[in-house]
């Protein structure tokens, strides 16, 4: 989101809503402001479950940042604060080392009074929960790509329709896999394409044949070896129709 972009959309050449995330590295107007927040202003974040999550917070820092009066009128800026990975702590500034939290700012022109019957919309948590369901749209769209879709384009417009088809099949059988066979497999319930691939779909197993029926042999060590078992015993126990 840029200053002349936000303008553009203000003055009515784009009509829609604005829910942006803020540059990842904060600036040191953003650092400021964040100081200048009381301890009160933090609030408890809400998670895409309405389950309150005391570890995460958010506040409104439009009122303190000093950014702000140069931008469009009605926008307001949302920081959201968390403990950081391990991952994420080789990219810390090194104000939020100090603070011991990583910070992250989304801007939006949904007024303080909120949007038009949607109550409580006016809140920094609703607010943070709204900007970080479109976290769900870029997880289709990596699973997708695991599945195929990175391969794109070919020479032909027959072959490329033919790919985003089978793509598109496989990205919609794994997550109806995971729904409906593996709901209560904390470590694959959410699992990405690769995951599933190297958990369930590439377990080490022999297909053989014994008393004329066929047999799938399973390595006895495999972790996932019962989460398999369960999610194809759930599958095959679905009606055919």
């Amino acid at each position: 989101m840029t200053c002349g972009l936000a303008r553009f959309v203000r003055r009515g050449r784009l009509a829609g809503q604005i829910l942006a995330k803020w540059p990842d590295q904060l600036r040191p107007d953003d650092e400021q402001a964040i100081r200048l927040l009381p301890a009160a202003a933090w609030q408890a974040a809400v998670g895409q479950d309405g389950v309150v999550q005391q570890d995460k917070h958010v506040a409104e820092i439009t009122h303190v940042l000093s950014r702000a009066g140069r931008w469009p009128d009605g926008l307001r800026w949302i920081v959201r604060r968390i403990k950081p990975s391990r991952r994420q702590a080789r990219n810390l500034t090194a104000f939020e080392r100090a603070t011991g939290w990583r910070y992250s700012i989304i801007v939006t022109n949904i007024p303080d009074t909120g949007i038009t019957e949607v109550p409580g919309s006016h809140h920094a948590q609703f607010i943070d929960v709204l900007h970080r369901q479109h976290a769900v749209a870029e997880d289709g769209a990596r699973a997708g790509k695991s599945m195929g879709l990175r391969n794109l384009p070919s020479k032909t417009w027959v072959v490329n329709c033919g790919w985003v088809l089978a793509a598109n099949l496989a990205a919609d059988l794994s997550a109806w896999c995971r729904l409906l066979g593996l709901y209560d497999q904390d470590d694959l319930q959410d699992a990405e394409p690769d995951t599933l691939r190297y958990r369930l779909l590439s377990l080490p197993a022999r297909l053989v044949r014994h008393a004329r029926a066929r047999v799938l042999k399973i390595s006895r060590t495999w972790p996932w070896k019962e989460a398999f078992l369960t999610c194809w015993q759930r599958l095959c126990a679905l009606p055919a129709s």
